[in-house]
């Protein structure tokens, strides 16, 4: 599913470039296809430089921190696949007569008006038919607000990118873990698996049941939120508790520990009722948590998840299972903020 719509443009001879604009970060990844599977080409992670509630300030410095990332990474493509999330992105199952594709279309974007708690009339419908021996046609749709997309694809434009595709972070999560089908973990097969990234405005579940359906849940309390609370019963600033959280666990102390554990309550407690909303659709029960995101790299957090959730939960980096022939310091990057990159991969391996 493409919200963006196709382009006249020969990707073959044009390699596209995953690029995952965060609230807090921008995080690129550059992949290269063959016959094995993918191998990682570049990598690339940048902080946006805080400013002041300013929205224009604030895209200023996403723009300086594209730059800098696509600098940094010395990637030479300048194609971009782009990932929206949040309350203003939706991603809904839906039944339909069999009807012709000019009839389809109409209702799918009926249906998109029905389901989706935003404007219709401002938003952009993308859809994908499912296989299925029944008489209905069944499949998934994604609605997106029109001024979310065009921002992303502006503030591609104004760092010299040109965005080809605008996808879905959850899809792309479950797209990097698909493509990757032949390097998950013995333990996974055959368990049903729940992707969770946590980033810094959004946190995502990703679920692909057994029968390829997707389930893709947003919500707004996440990192940026938990740092926040975090610094403010300690009474210092965000930019030290960052600090913390991303240094040696075994550093962290305990006063920061308890108000990190009281931080992360709301979020826990919207993960348990999505993955018990899940279960009471008549799916399966998830058994294993796969946590990715910027904040999963926070000194002790899949620890707390552990405990709290009572569902098996570990930091996921699917570039273990990418090859790479890239320097050292490159190879450091995919090891280190591999789970931060979640994203940007499954970007990055979006084909048109």
């Amino acid at each position: 599913m493409a919200l963006s719509g196709k382009r006249n443009i020969d990707l073959k001879k044009n390699e596209i470039l995953g690029l995952d604009i965060g609230s807090s970060a921008v995080k690129m990844v550059a992949l290269r296809k063959n016959g094995a599977g993918y191998s990682a080409v570049a990598a690339g992670i940048t902080e946006i430089a805080p400013s002041e509630n300013n929205d224009d300030h604030h895209g200023k410095n996403t723009v300086a921190a594209i730059r800098e990332c696509l600098e940094r990474t010395m990637a030479k493509r300048k194609l971009v696949v782009c990932g929206i999330s949040g309350p203003e992105v939706a991603v809904r199952d839906f039944e339909l007569p069999s009807l012709s594709a000019a009839e389809m279309a109409s209702a799918v974007s009926l249906e998109a008006s029905q389901v989706c708690p935003f404007p219709a009339e401002d938003s952009t419908v993308d859809y994908q038919l499912m296989p299925n021996g029944d008489k209905n046609t069944k499949g998934v749709l994604v609605a997106a607000m029109n001024t979310l997309i065009t921002d992303k694809v502006q503030l591609a434009k104004e760092a010299h990118l040109k965005c080809v595709m605008m996808d879905v972070d959850g899809l792309a999560l479950l797209n990097c873990f698909e493509g990757l089908a032949d390097g998950r973990e013995e333990s996974e097969a055959g368990r049903n698996v729940a992707i969770l990234n946590v980033g810094g405005s959004h946190t995502t579940v990703a679920i692909l049941d057994n029968d390829g359906w997707p389930f893709i849940r947003d919500m707004t309390y996440a990192g940026d939120d938990i740092v926040r609370q975090v610094a403010a019963d300690n009474d210092t600033s965000t930019e030290i508790v960052k600090g913390i959280l991303c240094g040696d666990p075994a550093a962290i102390g305990p006063e920061v520990r308890e108000s990190m554990e009281r931080a992360c309550q709301k979020l826990i407690a919207d993960i348990t009722g999505t993955l018990r909303y899940y279960a009471a659709q008549g799916k399966s029960n998830v058994e294993k948590l796969l946590v990715c995101g910027g904040f999963a790299l926070a000194g002790g957090f899949i620890e707390l998840l552990n405990s709290k959730l009572g569902t098996e939960s570990v930091l996921w980096n699917p570039f273990k299972w990418i090859p790479s022939s890239a320097s050292r310091k490159r190879q450091e990057v995919f090891a280190k903020a591999g789970p931060a990159l979640a994203v940007a991969a499954g970007l990055a391996m979006r084909s048109i």
